[in-house]
């Protein structure tokens, strides 16, 4: 089995995740194929009026995007199938479909998660065609800004972005962006599985996805084959407040967990504090994990709820409240609030927490949620119960609405438009307000006019997510008089509950960040080994079984005679064919079966010498041990029997193997009989 690491995810964080290349019973799966949005920041917004700043050195043109996963499947010649984890890791899978090798290529992902990744996907397209209709469409191969001479030109800050991993043979990564028509061909390819849902892969491979709890439909895989079972454990989070909560249970027992959450990398740089971020404290980490070691049950339920406990929820709720308390003080003072955030369970916590924020303040102020594809999403909400948490499933039991949003549109609070200058936006605008809107990367959609709109007010706020170089990202906006509040929300396991957590699933191989290895370093009272990879670099992983288990089929079970050998053994005969059914060897029955006289008996045990003899000499052969034997040398040496009557041969007798040496093929027969009648036969 081998394993590359394609991509990190580096400051993309939530939206752009890792990816990985797994070899594994001559097979390649891509796990994850996401977009990177980085190299966005590196061009300037589409100008509107002649009131806009000047963008300095950033690249007036259509953008151009990159997915090193495609890459690295081009590379490879292809891949046999595509796991995907959530929405996000969906978006590049339009640049991998339009290859070639792609045309046989399986792709599995959630119901919702395919549902929200193909949303997210329209939504990027529309947004992009802002640039096509200000520049125009590329129709040379490679644009001019594209010359490496030209690109030297660029801040180094953006000579690392548009390079990076492409070096200086030309920038062959960056490709433009897919159509509406790419989307609905990648999303044919696409086979859709509910959680515990077991989808069998080539007939080698069984796979199975399990709930994350990271956002709705997101999840972790498994993947299981006739010589090794695998986890797949991307960006998850314990409880949730509205998603269904990790479901972690299922991936106990499996051989190797390939860890792919890098949130925690990026937590160790967080600088949120204000917002109730928890610091945990190292002591605890190494009191928590001490416990998953021991087979005492009680430790093991200690576990278990330390790591289910609310405490990362509350946080969330925390941050989340204080976003609203920041939010209503700017429109307290007459300002209005942009919320450039992608993220589908943030944007509805937010709804929700601000919807009672504003019931308590008895403020009256309008909220819009501008998007291509906001009323569609916003309606898919309403209707997936069974992917929630609990406690919004016990609300739809009650009669309740699943989320707050839904009160804010009766009430006419919440409105929903396609697009910034829509006659009925126009019509029903009002300031100060809130606004939620794409896209993260302040490139390209509504959040830009909007930005540009509101930057030199003081009083006006806006929320933006942490992960992203903000310097680089509000470049094209200087200088901003609006006030930045930087956010980081919950985007994976916490450092301090991933030892607990392989305690509790206790993995025979861990395949874990290097960039992460001092967050969970291997210590010697760990029982699993630990084995690091990074990004680009290819790893062996050693096989975690010596052994493998054969089913029989029914015909072949039923047609088996045993005999038995001793109290604890019993052998039986058979003739079969192997075959690979759901990832497992099969014996299943062959063609044509020997008779039961045709066949050759097969023997088994250790042949006493002295037995041999006393046969052969019932069956009228003459015999005697070799004059060079010593009587009295240990049983287990080999002796020879000479036979010279009715015709020349010998008969070595050792504690592994009998041998007959014999030139006459019927003289060799009848000594055969001989021995098989102190044999035990099968």
């Amino acid at each position: 089995m081998k394993l590359t690491c394609l991509d990190t995810g580096g400051d993309g964080g939530y939206y752009t995740p890792a990816s990985h290349l797994l070899e594994l019973e001559g097979l390649r799966i891509l796990l994850d194929c996401p977009i990177d949005l980085s190299a966005l920041t590196a061009f300037s917004p589409v100008p509107r009026g002649a009131s806009y700043c000047d963008a300095g050195d950033l690249i007036r043109a259509v953008p151009y995007y990159r997915s090193p996963a495609v890459v690295a499947a081009a590379k490879a010649g292809g891949v046999d199938a595509v796991l995907v984890s959530s929405a996000t890791g969906l978006l590049g899978l339009p640049f991998l479909t339009r290859l070639p090798s792609f045309a046989s290529t399986k792709v599995y992902v959630t119901e919702v998660a395919a549902k929200m990744g193909r949303l997210m996907m329209t939504e990027l397209v529309e947004m992009h065609r802002e640039f096509v209709r200000c520049y125009g469409p590329d129709r040379d191969q490679s644009p001019v800004w594209m010359e490496w001479e030209r690109l030297k030109k660029f801040q180094s800050v953006l000579q690392k972005i548009m390079t990076e991993e492409v070096g200086n043979n030309g920038l062959a990564a960056l490709v433009p962006l897919y159509s509406l028509e790419n989307i609905e061909a990648c999303m044919q390819k696409i086979k859709h599985v509910k959680y515990g849902e077991e989808a069998c892969f080539n007939g080698m491979l069984m796979l199975k996805a399990y709930s994350s709890g990271l956002e709705l439909g997101n999840c972790v895989w498994t993947i299981k084959g006739p010589r090794a079972s695998i986890t797949y454990l991307p960006s998850s989070i314990f409880v949730s407040a509205h998603a269904l909560d990790f479901d972690y249970s299922p991936l106990r027992g499996n051989d190797v967990i390939l860890f792919s959450d890098f949130s925690s990398l990026n937590s160790m740089h967080d600088d949120n504090k204000k917002m109730g971020e928890h610091v945990v404290n190292e002591t605890d980490i190494y009191l928590a994990s001490d416990s998953v070691f021991r087979d005492d049950g009680t430790n093991e339920d200690e576990s278990i709820k330390y790591l289910c406990s609310n405490d990362d929820i509350k946080e969330e709720i925390e941050r989340i409240s204080f976003i609203c308390s920041c939010i209503t003080d700017a429109i307290n003072s007459g300002g209005s609030v942009l919320i450039p955030i992608g993220r589908l369970g943030i944007i509805l916590l937010l709804l929700e927490h601000m919807s009672e924020t504003l019931l308590s303040s008895n403020m009256k102020v309008p909220i819009f949620l501008i998007s291509e594809t906001a009323e569609e999403i916003i309606t898919f909400t309403n209707a997936l119960p069974e992917w929630l948490c609990k406690s919004r499933q016990e609300k739809l039991f009650s009669g309740e609405a699943l989320f707050g949003h839904v009160e804010l549109l009766k009430q006419r609070k919440l409105s929903l438009f396609p697009h910034l200058y829509s006659k009925d936006l126009l019509a029903a605008w009002k300031e100060p307000c809130i606004v939620f809107c794409p896209h993260w990367s302040l490139r390209h959609g509504p959040a830009v006019h909007l930005l540009h709109r509101w930057r030199a007010d003081k009083r006006c706020l806006l929320v933006l997510e942490q992960g992203v170089d903000t310097e680089l990202t509000l470049k094209p906006f200087m200088p901003l008089a609006i006030q930045v509040l930087g956010c980081s929300f919950l985007s994976g396991i916490k450092v301090g509950k991933i030892d607990p957590l392989l305690g509790l699933l206790k993995p025979k191989l861990v395949l874990f960040p290097e960039g992460q290895k001092l967050l969970s370093p291997a210590r010697e009272k760990q029982p699993w080994p630990f084995l690091y990879y990074s990004k680009g670099k290819t790893i062996e992983v050693p096989n975690m079984r010596e052994e493998f288990e054969m089913l029989l089929t029914t015909e072949v079970a039923f047609g088996l005679q045993p005999k038995q050998l001793d109290k604890t053994t019993a052998v039986a005969r058979l003739k079969a064919k192997i075959l690979l059914s759901n990832g497992h060897y099969v014996l299943a029955a062959a063609k044509s079966q020997l008779h039961q006289l045709e066949r050759h008996l097969l023997h088994r045990g250790t042949v006493d010498a002295g037995l041999v003899q006393s046969a052969l000499q019932e069956k009228g052969i003459v015999c005697s041990f070799s004059a060079d034997a010593d009587i009295s040398a240990p049983k287990d040496r080999e002796r020879t029997i000479s036979i010279t009557s009715p015709g020349e041969a010998l008969v070595k007798v050792a504690s592994e193997r009998t041998t007959i040496y014999c030139d006459d093929e019927k003289i060799a027969e009848h000594v055969y009989d001989a021995l098989r009648s102190i044999c035990s036969g099968i």
